[in-house]
């Protein structure tokens, strides 16, 4: 399946990965200088030495694992968050007083960074995952936890998973930046298509339309074929040549907003949310108004399609009860929590009683082609008809909708 991929990377959280290594080699010097200065304040020197050798290799061999959300994987951050503890817990061993360099343990801050990674990698729970072991650590270590124990235990603890709430807050509004900075994209490409081909294709379809009706004939039927094509042409312009999908991926990915456009079968073909916009402009042309949200209208592809399918049965209703001269419009609306598609004529309206007598005669459109279909989805269809003023189908489907029932007759047209 042929695909057209556009990747938007804004990564607020990238500096952050930046501080932390820069961190992580800082407090490994400053550890490594306490036991320097401290060296003949240890009762077994040899372990302390020992450890700060395996810490500081260990730091400089991963400084490309906290180089971003990608490459700190999870068994990078165990591995890390063990070593950080093992310090802490061999700390009595190298000093059994534990007093020495004001209580500090043997990795001393760098143990912060352990902490710190797992914040930035998952956010705040991560963080208080890793602290939480961190803190008992240290309450080991010390035997008799003195106030300033608790007190340090507890700032690590608070920072960390403050931290990681930032660190769940910048990727939420990066989404939202991304998105907004595609939409306005979109827009730009619009426009700029728009005018290209306004000063090329519609120009000379607005000509023929013009040429057409004034010399009559089979000429005034071209002319109205061509104003019809400008009319959809340009409904296709204002709604994007190419449908798309948007797919946020996953944080592990580093605040990626990802943007695949597929051809409209691939879309129902696939597992990956349909666009309805695209399904329905092509009802779009000199009679048939469609007016649509400027983003995406994603629904899962079986809704998306059964949705679209009700709209194509309404029309339908439009062309055979209201006359090929009748006009017809489309309002997609798409709120947080369901997607509301509006059919409107301005036909003769329907007869009170009508719908009732043509489900007795056995044709179904309305109560097969348009409810039934609404139905299976978990959504609803309400007509709105008043004699002389036209009809109205009002469509709404939630955005969790059930599959529908593949076994469903499919349903003829009329009212």
């Amino acid at each position: 399946m042929a695909k057209r991929e556009r990747v938007v990377r804004m990564s607020v959280e990238q500096p952050l990965w930046r501080a932390l290594t820069a961190y992580r080699i800082l407090t490994m010097l400053y550890a490594s200088l306490l036991a320097v200065f401290g060296r003949d304040e240890y009762e077994r020197p040899w372990v302390a030495f020992a450890y700060l050798v395996v810490m500081a290799a260990w730091t400089l061999a991963t400084l490309p694992k906290v180089a971003g959300a990608v490459s700190c994987t999870k068994r990078f951050l165990g591995a890390d968050l063990g070593i950080a503890l093992v310090g802490i817990l061999l700390t009595p061993l190298a000093d059994l007083d534990a007093q020495h360099m004001d209580g500090s343990t043997l990795p001393s801050i760098w143990t912060a960074g352990s902490v710190l990674a797992f914040a930035i990698k998952g956010g705040w729970r991560w963080a208080a995952f890793a602290s939480t072991f961190v803190a008992a650590a240290n309450i080991i270590e010390r035997g008799e936890p003195s106030r300033d124990t608790f007190h340090n235990v507890l700032l690590v603890w608070v920072a960390s998973i403050a931290i990681g709430y930032v660190v769940e807050v910048a990727r939420a509004s990066e989404r939202t930046l991304a998105r907004a900075l595609e939409i306005e994209a979109a827009t730009r490409e619009r426009e700029r298509l728009a005018r290209d081909i306004h000063d090329s294709v519609l120009q000379v379809l607005a000509m023929v339309q013009r040429r057409g009706t004034a010399l009559g004939g089979e000429a005034a039927e071209l002319g109205r074929m061509a104003g019809e094509q400008e009319v959809a042409l340009r409904t296709l312009v204002s709604s994007g040549l190419v449908p798309t999908t948007r797919v946020s991926e996953d944080a592990a990915e580093g605040a990626v907003v990802r943007t695949v456009e597929v051809d409209e079968e691939d879309g129902l073909a696939g597992g990956a949310a349909c666009d309805l916009r695209s399904l329905l402009a092509p009802h779009a042309g000199s009679r048939v108004s469609f007016a649509e949200p400027g983003a995406p209208v994603l629904l899962a592809p079986a809704a998306a399609k059964e949705l679209a399918a009700a709209v194509s049965a309404a029309l339908d209703n439009v062309r055979v009860h209201a006359g090929q001269d009748a006009q017809a419009w489309i309002l997609v609306e798409d709120w947080p929590d369901e997607v509301i598609v509006t059919v409107r004529d301005d036909g003769p309206g329907i007869a009170e009683g009508r719908l009732a007598q043509a489900e007795g005669e056995g044709r179904m459109g309305v109560a097969l082609s348009i409810r039934g279909r609404l139905r299976d989805l978990g959504g609803t269809a309400e007509l709105i008809s008043v004699p002389g003023q036209g009809t109205e189908v009002e469509l709404k489907v939630p955005k969790v909708s059930r599959t529908p029932d593949d076994s469903r007759g499919k349903a003829g047209s009329g009212r």
